[in-house]
């Protein structure tokens, strides 16, 4: 997973950054049967909310080959809910509470 922030100027202080993208090669769920279009469309929104009303620090790019430390999902989540989880363990790995591996 990468991040990249965008919005500086080139001599002058940094800006809030006006676009923080977020790339992710690969998610591989096991044991879960929710629609994959769904559970990243729920992802995309939740991590879209979160951003938005808390941010994250702005010192990135940041880059992970890993997110570990989920907690245990039940493996009958809806579709929307697992999109949910993932984008709150995301958004905690990229505010520093979570933990994310590389």
């Amino acid at each position: 997973m990468g991040v990249t922030q965008s919005g500086g100027t080139a001599g002058g202080p940094a800006p809030a950054p006006r676009e923080i993208r977020v790339d992710i090669g690969e998610l591989v769920l096991d044991g879960f049967r929710a629609d994959p279009d769904r559970v990243a469309a729920a992802f995309e929104h939740e991590l879209t909310r979160l951003v938005r009303e808390r941010g994250v620090p702005a010192d990135g790019p940041w880059t992970a080959d890993v997110l570990s430390g989920l907690p245990p999902l039940p493996a009958g989540l809806s579709a929307r809910r697992l999109g949910q989880e993932l984008a709150r363990a995301v958004h905690e790995g990229l505010s520093g509470r979570g933990e994310v591996t590389s």
